[in-house]
């Protein structure tokens, strides 16, 4: 780990992917990014895109939690009341941004009037 990076993100992050990570398995340079994050306690974000989750996903993402990785679920909010495909992938980027740390000023907030209404939806 002679690279110093603050944080890696993986989006998305397939089950198989999400399994060989927490199976310690670093054949790939992807693999060995995520094993040395891990070994050197840097933040590790892995997004993963399926579900539903059988019990070998769940004890992969328990192992990956244990290990000190985040685990973050591509699940939209909809509390901001998107209107758009782009506005609801927004809420987890959003999501990811914060976990790692970077300014995200158009980012919604609750108790914020949601950007989307603010612009671009349409009074009933």
């Amino acid at each position: 780990g002679s690279a110093r990076f603050d944080a890696m993100v993986i989006v998305p992050c397939s089950m198989a992917t999400l399994g060989r990570i927490a199976s310690g398995s670093s054949d790939t340079v992807l693999l060995r990014a995520a094993d040395v994050f891990l070994k050197e306690r840097r933040k590790l974000i892995l997004v993963p895109r399926e579900t539903p989750w059988n019990l070998i996903h769940a004890r992969n993402v328990v192992t990956l939690l244990e290990a000190g990785a985040v685990v973050l679920p591509a699940i939209p909010s909809f509390y901001s009341r998107p209107n758009s495909v782009t506005a609801v992938v927004d809420t987890v980027v959003w999501r990811i941004l914060d976990q790692i740390g970077l300014p995200n000023p158009s980012a919604y907030r609750w108790g914020e009037k949601a950007a989307s209404t603010k612009t671009s939806r349409k009074k009933s």
